[in-house]
């Protein structure tokens, strides 16, 4: 299959699962203006889903995707099948360890694995010097970071914040599975977000009374799961029950609405 990009040029690079938003947008936006390539690829990864999650109904609009990557400025699209990504025979992973354990790799046992195992080979083949993720998949970017780190990968990870609706929600390419109420509730992980800043801001450092007050608001959603609220350090993703001054750390959320499943998170430092 060889190298995808060209060689001798400084290559940003932006994966992505298709089905583009402004969130991911605005990653291929950061890359033109830093290299002198921006290559994206488009590939629905079948090793980071589990068998009862949705990769069959995976939304997907290649023709949409590939203009809205022409218009932005990105060079080259990579639009790989399954059976080139992993050929038959395949049987080589890549496996972080701690950090893939708890929070997402906790309620998605196989997910890391298969991203961290897609990601490297798609590095390897973009030659990138830039490679570019959001913040939304807070512990995804950070398993990467800590990837590409462990294993000197000559590419430099920027995570990139978090785009959002006018409203404050998370865009998400799974948001379309939301129907017009359930969209309005999945607002209220935006809402318990900021309700848990305002907190912090005030002066509250004892994470389980955050965690309390915010997990409250959950409760008149008609069908919801709420997975997760978790307190952590950001480079680490060690969990914390209070907060220091002075130290980055992540509030993530994970619920299911309806039948959606929503992450989120705010990135902070008091």
């Amino acid at each position: 299959m060889g190298q995808f990009a060209s060689v001798g040029k400084q290559i940003g690079f932006v994966p992505t699962m298709g089905f583009l938003h402004e969130g991911h947008i605005s990653l291929v936006r950061e890359s033109v203006k830093e290299n002198e390539i921006t290559a994206a690829s488009i590939f629905v990864n079948p090793t980071q889903f589990a068998a009862h999650e949705d990769l069959s109904n995976y939304p997907r609009n290649e023709k949409r995707d590939l203009e809205l990557l022409e218009s932005v400025g990105c060079d080259v699209v990579f639009i790989p099948q399954p059976n080139e990504i992993y050929p038959p025979g395949f049987q080589t992973y890549v496996l972080a360890e701690e950090i893939t354990k708890i929070l997402e790799g906790e309620f998605r046992p196989s997910h890391f694995k298969g991203v961290t195992t897609v990601v490297t080979i798609l590095l390897n083949l973009s030659r990138c010097s830039n490679s570019y993720f959001g913040r939304k998949d807070a512990q995804q970017a950070a398993v990467l970071t800590r990837m590409v780190k462990d294993l000197y990968i000559p590419c430099t990870v920027h995570v990139c914040p978090i785009v959002r609706d006018s409203d404050g929600l998370a865009m998400s390419s799974r948001n379309v599975y939301l129907s017009e109420d359930e969209r309005g509730e999945a607002l209220t992980l935006y809402k318990s977000l900021k309700l848990a800043e305002e907190l912090v801001m005030k002066g509250e450092k004892e994470t389980q009374r955050i965690r309390a007050a915010m997990t409250g608001l959950y409760e008149k959603l008609r069908d919801y799961e709420l997975q997760y609220i978790a307190f952590t350090e950001a480079e680490t993703f060690t969990q914390i029950d209070e907060i220091e001054g002075g130290i980055p750390f992540y509030i993530l959320i994970a619920c299911r609405i309806g039948k959606t499943r929503l992450i989120d998170n705010f990135l902070l430092t008091v």
